[in-house]
């Protein structure tokens, strides 16, 4: 009985990267397409045969009267032609076989290709007016709530909706990349430079994984992770560095990190104001083990959830 063999094949990898038995296929039996691709060309220049033809299952059982035929399916895999002419098949069962057979699979994290595609498109002439009208400095703040969105989530343990934040803020990471290769030559880089420099430093930062150092606590991974960090950015101080757009709370609790890590012995302020003395409860409460940023965060949603009870009485 002929068989017709569905070849599912990834849009997203090179045209010739195909499994030793997808090639085989394509080889053997006459290939049947719905249109010109750089698959067909692939096939035509390793010797196989590709016939275009419309999609439709009079037209593939046609085809397989006499022979077994390969059909190229499209990006989405031809889901309703292979569905009905699955249903075809099995009330006529002599008319052919039918095997579906992937030659390719998409790689892990093929689908963020996608996703420099499609903001390509909007980013540039005749896509979204309002994405190719933004710079680094008109997103700063949108970088700043998507993060602090997904903060949020995390917080509620909500994890779909941590799921949906964090494309929010890979959105801002990719468009922001993509602005960037509208800069002049000497300042431009791309999504590719981004992805390049983080693997080169989570490589550079982990010599326990990538390079046969030995570790033998988190503790000795962190204090080793740091002494690369201050080799790389050959700061003058301790306190170089740290992202002072943070809360303060926040931002006091790094300073007095780095400071401590630095084993630096320098004194709190010993002023009343409230500033100092808002720096000597942050100050304890990391000698407690506890965040004051999470704290103060946590006190004042419990505060509003009593304010809300309040007027609703």
């Amino acid at each position: 009985m002929p068989r017709i063999l569905l070849l599912v094949t990834s849009p997203r990898l090179p045209a010739g990267l195909l499994t030793a038995a997808a090639w085989d296929a394509v080889r053997a039996q006459p290939v049947l397409a719905a249109a010109e691709t750089p698959l067909t060309d692939a096939i035509r220049q390793a010797g196989g045969a590709v016939t275009l033809v419309e999609p439709r299952v009079d037209t593939l059982l046609a085809h397989a009267r006499e022979t077994d035929v390969v059909w190229l399916a499209g990006p989405t895999g031809d889901p309703d032609l292979a569905r009905e002419l699955g249903v075809r098949l099995a009330r006529e069962p002599g008319l052919a076989e039918l095997e579906v057979t992937y030659g390719s699979w998409d790689p892990a994290g093929a689908r963020l290709l996608d996703a420099v595609t499609v903001m390509d498109r909007l980013a540039s002439p005749g896509g979204d007016p309002w994405k190719r009208a933004q710079t680094h400095q008109s997103l700063a703040q949108f970088m700043l709530e998507e993060a602090y969105e997904a903060y949020d989530a995390i917080e509620a343990e909500d994890l779909v909706g941590l799921r949906e934040e964090l494309g929010d803020v890979l959105l801002q990471v990719v468009l922001h990349a993509r602005l960037a290769e509208e800069l002049p030559e000497d300042r431009r880089w791309t999504i590719d430079d981004v992805a390049g420099d983080l693997v080169d430093k989570m490589i550079r930062r982990n010599p326990h994984v990538f390079a046969g150092t030995e570790v033998g606590s988190v503790d000795e991974i962190i204090a080793n992770w740091e002494q690369i960090k201050k080799a790389e950015k050959s700061r003058d101080s301790a306190m170089d560095g740290v992202a002072l757009a943070q809360p303060a709370l926040a931002l006091a609790a790094k300073f007095l990190q780095r400071v401590e890590r630095a084993g630096l012995s320098v004194p709190l302020p010993e002023g009343d104001d409230l500033g100092a003395r808002l720096l000597r409860l942050v100050a304890a409460a990391r000698a407690a083990g506890e965040d004051p940023e999470a704290e103060l965060r946590a006190a004042a949603l419990r505060y509003a959830d009593t304010v809300r009870a309040a007027e609703r009485s």
